[in-house]
């Protein structure tokens, strides 16, 4: 006789949309400065800004909610070359999106910020740290950004750790209680990214196993982690 086999299931890692609607941004302390820049506008204190903060932080989000607003084109900082930056400014408002030292063509973005400045034109620019941070060889683009104005989001405090938690389930369209949630926040480390992605485990795992999220399934999970 032949003994039969469980099949075991397999979870498939499919795209989950993300709304990078203003309704649905989470507000708090950690980004209460940089959301109000983004309100403010055309009232920017330059006309070249740089948001700055850790993966996970929002710094997209809010790129899209001004983009909306501006009529923004958006382009990847590691995307940009000198033969694009014209079209890249002809609506006179651009996001340049996950500037990192060394991953950027320096003179197609320093082409780029004298434009900017010729045309009057607005740019936003993401950045997980500010240029003071970063290894520039060209000196007068170093100048040139270290002279833009930072705007940082901070780490998230408790309430905003937890409405993160909640968001991201709700992403997925993963229901849980408070007791889940209460779990999670006290056991990984207090920011976006760990947020996101023990989320992301949540769901793979429970999809799995066939389970609901519980607070025994993050027990395991955490504890196997």
């Amino acid at each position: 006789m032949v003994a039969r086999v469980q099949p075991r299931q397999l979870a498939f890692a499919l795209p989950h949309a993300e709304s990078l609607s203003r309704d649905n941004f989470l507000e708090g302390p950690a980004n209460a400065e940089a959301l109000g820049l983004i309100d403010c506008w055309p009232d920017w204190p330059n006309r070249v800004m740089l948001l700055v903060g850790p993966e996970g932080s929002g710094k997209s989000h809010l790129a899209a909610i001004w983009a909306e607003e501006a009529g923004a084109r958006s382009t990847m900082a590691h995307s940009l070359t000198a033969a694009t930056v014209p079209a890249e400014l002809v609506t006179n408002a651009l996001v340049v999106e996950d500037l990192n030292a060394g991953a950027f063509d320096e003179r197609a973005l320093f082409h780029l910020l004298n434009l900017a400045r010729q045309d009057n034109a607005y740019v936003l620019i993401t950045a997980r740290v500010a240029p003071a941070a970063m290894e520039v060889e060209l000196r007068d683009l170093r100048s040139r950004l270290r002279a833009i104005p930072v705007v940082n989001l901070l780490p998230p405090d408790d309430g905003l750790f937890r409405a993160l938690i909640v968001k991201f389930c709700a992403d997925r369209q993963l229901s849980v209680d408070e007791s889940v949630v209460s779990y999670v926040a006290s056991r990984i480390e207090r920011s976006f990214a760990a947020a996101r992605h023990t989320v992301e485990l949540l769901d793979s795992e429970a999809l799995r196993l066939g389970r609901p999220v519980t607070r025994a399934l993050a027990a395991e999970l955490l504890r196997d982690a």
